[in-house]
């Protein structure tokens, strides 16, 4: 027997209080590093308590077989379940997600005539509304909005996701590779404040505050920035949403 199946087998014999007791320190660092980048209304007894749950399910659903261990197998699915139960309690009203779809459409019409970025004053002359109340319905749709690299399909933890919940055939795996590339390429061509407030973010997991200071511009500026980059990238990856 190898080690990974020796492993799976122990895992296998622990008693669910078992399981919490060993891996729970996982599960809190998981939520403790989830919570600093989310809206305060998030609790983060919510997001341990969804994450335990997704804990119990990687400690029975695990296959030693697929080469990954069990803390990496367990922190994807952990990190899944706190996302799920994220998004299951989206207080957001339908008016907040419908304002977002039409800033993306009028983000997507306008590049598509100009050729170029969207600038914020064109957005809001399309909508019809002033500069002030465009960046305010940015500033609404960013504390409604859990997202990642990972979320839209960058990153090696996509992959292991799609690995936690099933095999991907032939086509399943174009299709993925090509995603990510088109939005690898989507975010590279975001404008270069935009696509920095991205980076600093996801990749370097600075705080809006934190940002803002590296930036030089209030924390609220900071939230309109990066709510403006993910509609804009909406609206240039519209074309996945299409039958």
């Amino acid at each position: 027997m190898n080690g990974l199946a020796a492993y799976a087998e122990s895992q296998q014999a622990l008693t669910d209080d078992e399981i919490v007791n060993k891996h729970g320190p996982l599960v809190k660092r998981i939520a403790y590093h989830l919570i600093s980048r989310l809206p305060p209304s998030v609790q983060r007894d919510d997001l341990i308590q969804a994450g335990m749950i997704g804990l119990l399910e990687a400690s029975r659903n695990y296959d030693a077989t697929q080469g990954a261990s069990f803390e990496t197998y367990a922190g994807i699915r952990i990190r899944g379940a706190m996302l799920d139960e994220i998004r299951r309690s989206d207080w957001a009203p339908r008016s907040v997600h419908k304002k977002a779809r039409v800033v993306a459409e009028a983000i997507r019409t306008i590049e598509h005539q100009t050729g170029r970025d969207a600038r914020d004053q064109e957005v809001a002359d399309k909508l019809g509304i002033s500069l002030g109340e465009y960046h305010k319905v940015l500033q609404d749709g960013i504390g409604y909005r859990v997202l990642s690299y990972e979320d839209m399909g960058v990153g090696d933890d996509d992959f292991m996701e799609t690995y936690a919940s099933h095999q991907m055939g032939p086509l399943d795996g174009v299709q993925h590779d090509d995603f990510k590339r088109s939005l690898a390429e989507a975010i590279a061509s975001l404008p270069e404040r935009e696509r920095l407030v991205m980076a600093l973010y996801y990749e370097e997991e600075l705080n809006l505050r934190e940002i803002g200071e590296v930036l030089g511009v209030s924390e609220s500026r900071v939230c309109q920035i990066h709510s403006q980059a993910v509609v804009r990238l909406q609206a240039r990856m519209a074309h996945w949403n299409k039958p």
